[in-house]
Parts: C-alpha cells; structure tokens; sequence
C-alpha cells in the first residue's frame, strides 16, 4: 500500500480509507467479523480509520474500538460528530456545548484518549463557525485531537472558516469529507481547488456512488440490496441508470469490474488523498482490495469524462448536504405580493 500526506499535516495515510459506518446494526452486527474485517484492512496496509458517534448510534465507533486494542499506535484514527444522539436538542450540531460532550463520549466507546481527526459531520448554519472553531481548538490544546476537519461543506463554508481562523488565532480545518464519484464530480469544481489551495486533505466518501458503481444496479433490473430497502431515490434516478449502462463497457474494454474502475477514479483526482471504502462483509472488503494496484489510463479517463464531463453530477444523493438557501422554499421565494416586476 502505497501512502499520502494527509493535507499539509505530515500524517502520511492509505489512499484507501476504511470506512465503519456498515459495522453494527445498521450493517454487519456481527461484532467479532466487523472486526476481523478491521484487521484484514490494516493487515493489507489501510492505516486509515473513518467512524462516526451517529453510526448505529456509538455501536460502530464501540467496534472499531475493540478492534484497535494492541494497534491503536498504527492507526490514524478520525471520527466526526454533528448528527443527532437523542432526542435532546442540544445533543447534536456544531456548538461547544455539544461538540466538547460528544468527543468524550467518542474517546469512550473507542477505548483511546485521542483522535488523530475530528470532524463536524455537516455545515450548522445556526452555529457561529467561530464557535465551532474555538471548541475545537481548546480540545486540539488538550491533546484530545491531533488535527480537526468539515464534512460536506460547501467551497464557500470553507473559505470563511480559514478565513474565521487565521483572523482569531484558531485552529483551522485540515481535511475535507465530500461525496465523491464518477457520477458525482461537482465538487472538481470549487470544493477541490479550494481543499487544494488551502493545503487541506480530502477523504471523499462514496466513491461507489451507495452501491450505483459496482454494477448491483442496472436499468431494468430489481434493486435488491439492503440500500434499495431504505427507499433510497438515487438508487432507482433513471439519469443514474443510464449513465451506469454508458460505464459498463468502458470498464469491460479496460479489463476490470466497474468497481474497481470507479474506486481507481476516485483516488486519480491530485486532490484526493483518500477515498473511503465502507464494506460490510469480508467479500467486500476483498473485492476492494483486488483493485488497489490498478491506475488508470489517460485514455480510460477520457472515456469516463466523455460519459460524465468534469464538474457534473448525474442526479444527487439523497443524503448530500443542502444549504437553507436551496431545502427551504421561503428563502428562495419572495412574498406572493413582490413578485411581479409592475
């Protein structure tokens, strides 16, 4: 396994980062074979560790800490916090209060007194960045967290939070975690060049589109996996499915699965420092390994711009992050009476 700086932190991590929100019950609730597919991970060099307190509510955070007992000093850990953790509202989003709760609560359940990364898990347009910015410094002074990163935040939610840094003296965002994929490149266009020039490293997250890029879903064809039971649309988009029918043959004319052709694309992007594999089983876990030493040519990957061009999504994924501006219709609506131009 070959291996790059994370950003300009100097932590050196595998382009392929393992994923753990399908350990617990909203995956594999076999504890002990989540975590022999932790060890088989790291046995085959991922030395890169992504959970959350939101996935199955702490259990995946509890498994890979079981896992980590005796290899916690190889592993560059991260874990992010934002989404909620009960019904209290104040159990959840980027403030102090809940931010400095739920990172105790992580190092807890992960069996460890420091994260090598903490990330907020989604943009809280109610929270001061400042705020936000500020809890986390403090817990970067504490020796709780090693470097601190975003989630889904848009190029320009970026910018203002260097920008909030360098003016108070704070920490900034070292990392970016954006959703990534052939047929999701928008972020090419602000949020990568913005990473880029801010020196930040980015672990993009699904780079098989949720499922869409291993070839389980084809045009015509049942959606039968566990995803297609949560009522997922962009599993079922037909602008998705047609471009999925485009991609088969240039991954058949290139010798390899569609799975291996998009992983291999997500982690050509200069960009890029890692893309985040999130497999539930061993099988999975093995069918992602069989691709890591593939490199895609500068011929397959004018196919793949041919049938997605740079900077487009076909469609959106339902979990992607939408700003109040677009989700709420009354801040893109002005009042019925001053609509008219006369």
């Amino acid at each position: 396994m070959k291996y790059r700086t994370l950003g300009r932190t100097g932590i050196k991590v595998s382009p392929y980062c393992l994923g753990a929100m399908m350990f617990g019950v909203a995956g594999n609730q076999d504890h002990e074979d989540s975590v022999r597919i932790i060890h088989q991970a790291l046995d085959a060099g991922i030395n890169f560790v992504d959970t959350a307190d939101a996935y199955s509510r702490g259990e995946s955070e509890e498994i890979v800490g079981k896992a980590l007992k005796g290899r916690r000093d190889t592993v560059v850990l991260a874990t992010k916090a934002h989404l909620p953790m009960g019904d209290d509202p104040n159990r959840r989003g980027n403030s102090r209060r809940w931010l400095v709760r739920a990172l105790e609560d992580s190092l807890r359940r992960l069996g460890t007194d420091h994260v090598d990364l903490f990330q907020v898990h989604r943009p809280a347009p109610d929270t001061d960045v400042e705020e936000t910015l500020s809890a986390l410094t403090d817990l970067v002074r504490a020796g709780k967290v090693r470097a601190i990163g975003a989630s889904t935040f848009p190029a320009s939610d970026i910018v203002e939070a260097q920008w909030v840094a360098e003016r108070r003296g704070l920490e900034r965002f070292r990392t970016e975690q954006p959703p990534y994929s052939i047929l999701n490149r928008g972020i090419e266009r602000e949020v990568l060049p913005v990473c880029e020039r801010y020196g930040m490293g980015a672990l993009v997250w699904s780079p098989l589109a949720q499922g869409l890029l291993t070839g389980r879903y084809r045009k015509g064809l049942p959606a039968d996996s566990r995803r297609a039971s949560y009522g997922y649309r962009h599993l079922t988009d037909e602008r998705r499915l047609d471009t999925v029918e485009r991609l088969v043959p240039v991954a058949q004319d290139a010798g390899m699965s569609l799975t291996h052709l998009a992983m291999a694309f997500a982690i050509a992007h200069p960009a890029v420092t890692s893309a985040i594999i999130g497999p539930r089983t061993m099988e999975h876990l093995d069918d992602l390994l069989a691709g890591a030493e593939i490199a895609l040519t500068d011929e397959t990957l004018d196919r793949i711009d041919a049938v997605v061009p740079p900077g487009t999504d076909i469609g959106t994924l339902d979990m992607a992050f939408d700003p109040p501006a677009v989700e709420q219709a009354r801040l893109r609506r002005r009042l019925p009476e001053e609509r008219s131009a006369a």
